[in-house]
């Protein structure tokens, strides 16, 4: 890779929604839909790049592993197991998330002179100091460990009886639980403005963290900022002005939900609008996407929508893993602004392009010398800049766990493969999220409507599951371009083709990354509730020799 000055080198701004559905931005709604406001995130797509066959895993750990590491799941993580699980016989991968010699994407970003800071979710490993952002090469965080925690209390997980909390801070000066931003104890939902108490709603705290390193920063250098957001991650939680906002909406679960959108939305245009008045917005690479589609499960009772995609979060169907996502910025040349691009591009893909950006190779040396897979991403921005009239993307691998509930261990597995205009879909034979035995089974075989949840929402937690075949009269073989809400199988009137990429399937099979992530530690508990006073944050001590363990 050819050295690319520092002056030249674009800041990097990665803003990554949780849970964001496919209907709940307002490009992928009708004009004049009231019920879903987001004018600062349209204004963005429009000014930038629309991508609008964005890939990434049907939830949230491994989409974010992927993101860090630059690695289809299959090879990083397709588990979305407690930050609190060890398995001591690996101490290379038996950990939530990322095994501890792959190396993330702002270790090489610093190498090539970037300020690196992450504000928000990690979900990637806490187990010890080297699963910590730090170890990762970012120079600040304040965020959670977990796949989520209460707006208000910051709590998530118990041990005992005792209702954890989960809020870390890190600096140059500091590392360890952010006690001082606790809010009042009777904070809640229901109770915003208790007497005599602050409360201040998390994700303001995190968006007055991102505008403190926006305005802190050194102009001589470039930046590289991860902004992973909690919204609009469950439980539905809102400033209560916000909810009020979206009060003709009498379902209550889309209410909350669209009115966290708002939110998001709002705060993503305060940081742009800083980003301008900084001087840095005509000089960044904004990226925006999510790491899922929205969560339908319990009859709406998530409030997400991926209308008209099929399924959502925790389904390989189109609305679990082909998302909202954008680029915006300065950087975007004028010629490619406005468009809505159809090539494939993965949340896996932002590592090499990243590492191009900023001069550096995206090789992981570290990985290599452990025996680990290298990385799987692909340099999208001379497509993205206009230099290339295709994506180098021409193939999407999609990922499968036979874990039993979303939140357990299990096999990695290849559930399918894109290419060209077909998707294939492979069942894993698995009991999964229920008691009963299913047998080559994709979850989540409906499609919701525009609007959704409502007041008549009935759909099953199982949220029917489809046959999905390695036989093509039960096969699942879809075209995505005509059939975008994946109605109709072309399995039996394409059995060649569809024995073609069940055949690629099998053969990427043999590659997966497949550790077992163990079982909940209870000595984790005992930490969080002696020396961290109350809140989660790594409790074991530095792994020895892991460079020389597969």
């Amino acid at each position: 890779v050819a050295d690319v000055a520092a002056s030249s080198k674009p800041h990097i701004i990665h803003i990554l929604a949780d849970d964001f559905g496919w209907a709940d931005v307002g490009y992928h709604r009708e004009k004049g839909d009231s019920d879903v406001q987001t004018p600062n995130l349209d204004a963005l797509a429009r000014s930038g790049i629309e991508l609008d066959r964005f890939y990434t895993y049907q939830f949230c750990s491994p989409a974010r592993s992927a993101i860090q590491t630059g690695r289809n799941p299959i090879h990083v993580n397709v588990q979305n197991v407690n930050p609190e699980c060890v398995n001591s016989r690996d101490v290379q991968g038996g950990f939530q998330g990322i095994p501890v010699n792959m190396t993330g994407i702002a270790s090489h970003l610093r190498t090539a002179g970037y300020s690196t800071h992450i504000i928000g979710k990690w979900d990637v490993g806490m187990a010890t100091f080297q699963h910590h952002p730090r170890a990762r090469g970012y120079d600040s965080w304040l965020g959670y460990w977990h796949h989520s925690n209460d707006y208000w209390q910051h709590t998530v997980d118990h041990c005992g009886l005792r209702k954890i909390k989960d809020l870390w801070k890190y600096n140059a000066s500091y590392d360890g639980p952010a006690w001082e931003l606790a809010n009042g104890h009777s904070c809640s939902q229901e109770n915003q403005s208790p007497a005599n108490e602050i409360c201040v709603y998390e994700e303001q705290l995190l968006t007055n963290a991102v505008k403190d390193v926006i305005r802190a920063h050194d102009d001589s250098k470039p930046l590289f900022l991860f902004w992973s957001m909690h919204l609009v991650h469950m439980p539905l939680q809102v400033p209560i002005s916000y909810e009020q906002k979206f009060a003709f909406i009498k379902d209550k679960h889309r209410r909350l939900l669209h009115a966290m959108v708002h939110y998001m939305d709002d705060q993503i245009g305060d940081v742009v609008q800083l980003l301008k008045e900084r001087e840095m917005w005509n000089h960044s690479l904004v990226v925006f996407h999510s790491d899922n589609g929205g969560e339908i499960m319990g009859a709406g009772m998530c409030g997400g929508n991926n209308w008209p995609l099929r399924g959502g979060k925790f389904s390989n169907f189109e609305g679990g893993i082909r998302v909202n996502a954008f680029v915006a910025g300065g950087l975007v040349p004028s010629s490619r602004r406005g468009a809505r691009d159809e090539g494939y591009a993965t949340a896996w893909d932002w590592y090499a392009t990243y590492a191009a950006l900023a001069g550096v190779d995206p090789a992981d040396h570290q990985a290599a010398a452990a025996g680990l897979p290298p990385h799987d991403s692909l340099n999208l921005w001379p497509w993205l800049s206009g230099q290339e009239a295709r994506s180098p993307r021409q193939e999407v691998i999609i990922g499968e766990t036979s874990a039993s509930t979303p939140n357990s261990d299990g096999q990695a597995f290849v559930g399918g493969v894109i290419r060209g205009r077909y998707k294939l879909l492979v069942g894993v034979d698995v009991r999964k999220w229920n008691s009963m035995g299913l047998r080559q089974q994709v979850s989540q075989n409906v499609m919701t409507g525009p609007k959704w949840p409502n007041t008549s929402s009935h759909l099953v937690p199982l949220l029917h599951p489809r046959r999905c075949a390695r036989d093509p009269e039960q096969g699942c073989l879809f075209d995505i371009f005509e059939d975008p809400g994946e109605s109709t199988s072309l399995a039996a009137i394409k059995p060649d083709l569809f024995y073609e990429m069940l055949a690629r399937v099998d053969e990427l099979q043999k590659t997966t990354y497949s550790p077992d992530r163990g079982s909940k530690d209870m000595a984790a508990c005992q930490k969080a509730k002696t020396q961290y006073r109350g809140y989660w944050g790594p409790w074991m001590t530095e792994l020895k020799d892991v460079s020389i363990l597969v």
